[in-house]
């Protein structure tokens, strides 16, 4: 660290990470007029569900802040084009076309994440509307709190991608980071207040438990499987080339952490749909969304089941997108290089794809089980409010990893530029 910040590129970058935190803590603190807060702030101590979409916005939830819809509008809109390149050939050609064709999808993800955002922002009105927390609004100051709902998360997602550019880590992971650990001290204080002598044991087996997944989240994501590569030898003039063996690493967790995001922004919208639709007049539907509140509540078996589920299908889906087997084969090929026993080309690619997919199995089973399982320890242990936490460790520890390694990175790379200046 000493040596990072005495590197002037590193230093600056992370002065700027620091100032986009600064920035992004304090709008989370200012907000959205018109609301009860003293109410607002029972509802959520009351409602386990309002709790979990808490802790991943940052707390800009509870105090409905400008930007209390948080990145929840981003990461569907992303899901929904990643969905749509499966289906239309232009959007997939798109995405293979470099940095252009991302920049491009870049956009259309956030010019959907604008009427997502403001689809969102008049359901969560609604919400509190039928919870007495929301006043009467006139037209005027409703389309007024749905356009600033809307433009919180617009900026939310510009801070992100501030950071991805001129910072360090990936911007929207950081920014969820950053919501979680400034979430954490409140958390801690509401389990200090709430457990008794006789749930010190349970407390205390609960700490062990996260100890253990935190130990077990470093472990799969710095696992891999190496694949043996060996380059021909060529000869170029009087000089020869190649000859030697290497390996190529396949991560157990190629997908680190997006599916865990993902999977979250899904499961909670049962729930989240039942409780809009609760209020509505008509007894059927009325009675089918309070049942679906009910099954998809966080510790329930259904909502646990389907996130289980949606973590795997994320983690093969996500795996599936950043990982070609047919690139990396064909830039092996091109260098002269060969798996041992498999022929250069399809047979390589399909080799790669067969190891990857049964690696992939291994720690997206292992990464669906630790997104559960805070949860099930939590009907063993009854300590409710440690059960967001942790689900919130689960990404902390997977975003500290990933920044970490790319911090590294940039720290050899400016090692080296010295012997080459």
């Amino acid at each position: 660290m000493v040596s990072a910040w005495h590197t002037p590129e590193l230093r600056r970058r992370i002065i700027f990470t620091a100032v986009i935190f600064f920035v992004f803590r304090l709008f989370a603190h200012i907000p959205v007029p018109g609301i009860d807060l003293a109410a607002l702030k029972s509802l959520f101590a009351q409602n386990q569900l309002l709790g979990l979409l808490d802790i991943f916005s940052g707390g800009t939830l509870a105090n409905f802040s400008v930007m209390a819809l948080g990145l929840n509008p981003y990461i569907n809109a992303t899901i929904i084009l990643q969905l749509l390149q499966m289906v239309f050939p232009q959007l997939e050609a798109l995405s293979k076309e470099g940095e252009a064709g991302r920049m491009k999808i870049n956009q259309y993800g956030r010019m959907i994440t604008v009427p997502l955002a403001a689809l969102q922002a008049l359901g969560t009105y609604a919400l509190l509307k039928n919870q007495n927390i929301i006043t009467t609004l006139n037209p005027l100051t409703l389309a007024s709190l749905i356009i600033t709902l809307a433009a919180g998360t617009i900026l939310l997602m510009w801070l992100g991608e501030l950071i991805t550019e001129y910072g360090i880590g990936n911007g929207i992971s950081m920014i969820i980071f950053g919501g979680i650990v400034g979430r954490m001290p409140t958390i801690i204080g509401q389990t200090a207040s709430v457990v008794g002598t006789d749930q010190i044991f349970n407390l205390v087996a609960f700490i062990g438990v996260g100890l253990a997944v935190i130990a077990g989240i470093v472990m799969v994501n710095e696992a891999t499987r190496q694949i043996p590569i060996v380059y021909a030898r060529r000869v170029r003039g009087n000089k020869m080339y190649g000859g030697q063996s290497t390996f190529l690493p396949l991560r157990v967790n190629q997908a680190g952490v997006i599916p865990i995001i993902f999977a979250v922004s899904l499961v909670l919208i049962p729930s989240m749909l039942g409780q809009y639709l609760s209020q509505i007049p008509n007894p059927f539907i009325s009675r089918l969304a309070q049942s679906a509140s009910q099954l998809f509540t966080p510790t329930s078996v259904v909502y646990n089941v389907v996130y289980f589920i949606l973590v795997i299908g994320f983690t093969y889906f996500y795996t599936a997108v950043i990982f070609n087997p047919a690139k990396i084969s064909e830039e092996v090929q091109k260098y002269g290089g060969f798996v041992p026993g498999i022929r250069p080309g399809t047979p390589t690619a399909n080799y790669l794809n067969y190891i990857l997919t049964r690696i992939t199995l291994a720690g997206a089973i292992f990464l669906g089980l630790i997104a559960v399982l805070p949860s099930l320890v939590q009907n063993v242990s009854n300590v409710a409010t440690l059960t967001i936490g942790g689900t919130g460790i689960l990404i902390v520890v997977s975003v500290v990893l990933e920044t970490a390694k790319q911090f590294e990175t940039m720290l050899v790379t400016k090692n080296y530029d010295k012997f080459l200046t």
